[in-house]
């Protein structure tokens, strides 16, 4: 059975990391609610859910996918590149070195999960506020003798690569022209999100699912249209810390 990792939603949530976006207060008793309901969406469709040890003093630790970068053959531990972040990554690895192989960014690299998209064998890195290009390069020396590529990519506006854009498969993205240039994905299919819902571009495409925030509702059908199944999820107290629905797990699918 494929395992999704998660974390439970830690009390210092509303202490959170924000780049973007104003701070507003935050309730960590409906944010964990909507996690326990983003939970349920990935168990609906099949993943085990394993959780990592609770650390209710990080205030980001439930956005996982951060942490590291999960691949087939590998996991590399990120080194994220807000340092209250940092000290995340260790139980993550702990976890995961029970699944693959470990390597782990050094300084000074900056890296967050967040920022890596992958299409098949192809890596796409956002370089943001939180990634770097020395980032890039480790990643690309960990990955290289395994068969993937890496390629850069400029974001504006935005937090991470996947606010702008996320995979509907190997082939077709999902993106927001205004926070990340569709010629980056040259020879790929990239449709656009509704300019009514601007951030819609991060949807967690896991076969013909898709989970997606509820509020997005233009973009639901659009799932529907291209042969997904969309599942709405409410995560709207998550979305004041400037997350998405791919922000909460780290995906094994072997």
């Amino acid at each position: 059975m494929p395992l999704a990792l998660t974390r439970a939603v830690p009390y210092s949530i509303d202490r959170c990391e924000l780049t973007h976006l104003e701070r507003a207060p935050i309730d960590a008793t409906r944010a964990a609610r909507q996690h326990r309901e983003y939970e349920q969406a990935l168990e609906s469709i099949g993943y085990r859910i394993g959780r990592l040890e609770d650390t209710p003093e990080l205030p980001d630790s439930v956005f996982v996918e951060d942490t590291a970068i999960v691949l087939d053959e590998i996991a590399i531990i990120t080194r994220p590149g807000a340092e209250s972040r940092r000290l995340e990554t260790m139980s993550v690895a702990i976890m995961l070195a029970k699944h693959r192989p470990i390597e782990m960014l050094t300084a000074p690299a900056l890296m967050d999960g967040g920022d890596v998209l992958r299409l098949g064998r192809r890596l796409f890195v956002g370089l943001s506020t939180r990634t770097n290009e020395e980032g890039a390069r480790q990643l690309a020396r960990y990955v290289r003798p395994f068969g993937y590529t890496v390629r850069c990519l400029r974001v504006r506006g935005c937090l991470h690569l996947k606010s702008a854009v996320t995979a509907l498969d190997e082939n077709r993205v999902l993106h927001n022209p205004d926070w990340v240039e569709a010629r980056g994905f040259d020879g790929m299919e990239a449709y656009a999100v509704d300019p009514a819902e601007p951030e819609a571009a991060n949807v967690l495409t896991l076969g013909a699912d898709a989970i997606v925030a509820a509020a997005h509702v233009r973009t639901q059908a659009l799932l529907l249209r291209w042969g997904f199944r969309p599942i709405p999820v409410d995560v709207s107290e998550l979305a004041k810390a400037e997350a998405g629905v791919t922000c909460c797990s780290l995906i094994l699918d072997n």
